[in-house]
């Protein structure tokens, strides 16, 4: 057993030296490619990177509003609507939580236009009966929007 546990130790010793000097060479080998790769993934990519940044650049962050279509609901068309037109006042039905910021973010993302002022209205759903049945329509929001002179919202286009 001695002589098994003197052998030992040197075969490890060898082994160990080979297992060292393998993995060395392997390392070595490895970190080439891995070295190229980056350059040339690193030349690859330089190109668009910067192409990312000009395209931020490019757009405009103040008319880009994702919630836009969220908050008007729809343009509010009746007789009177239509009157305020010629005052260069628009109406627009609004959702519930809408507040006068989001409004005009809105409006200046959908239309292109940058409002003066606006001014919103909390409207009472009215009570309405079918045969013996009573009941309420919703709550909703009104806005009114105003715009400097010169500019417009063609809202009437396919009416």
């Amino acid at each position: 057993m001695a002589l098994f546990g003197a052998k030992q130790p040197s075969a490890k010793k060898t082994t160990a030296k080979k297992a060292v000097s393998s993995a060395a060479e392997t390392k070595e080998v490895k970190k080439a490619p891995e070295v190229a790769g980056e350059q040339s993934m690193q030349e690859l990519y330089a190109g668009d990177t910067v192409k990312k940044t000009s395209s931020k650049k490019k757009s405009a962050p103040s008319t880009r509003y994702e919630g836009a279509y969220r908050v008007l609901a729809k343009p509010l068309i009746t007789e009177k609507a239509t009157e305020l037109g010629a005052l260069n006042k628009y109406a627009f039905i609004i959702t519930a939580n809408a507040n006068k910021i989001e409004v005009a973010k809105a409006v200046q993302a959908i239309y292109g236009v940058i409002p003066t002022s606006v001014n919103i209205i909390a409207m009472k759903g009215k009570a309405v009966t079918r045969g013996r049945i009573r009941g309420q329509r919703k709550d909703w929001k009104k806005a009114i929007v105003t715009l400097k002179k010169g500019d417009s919202i063609k809202i009437y286009e396919g009416v």
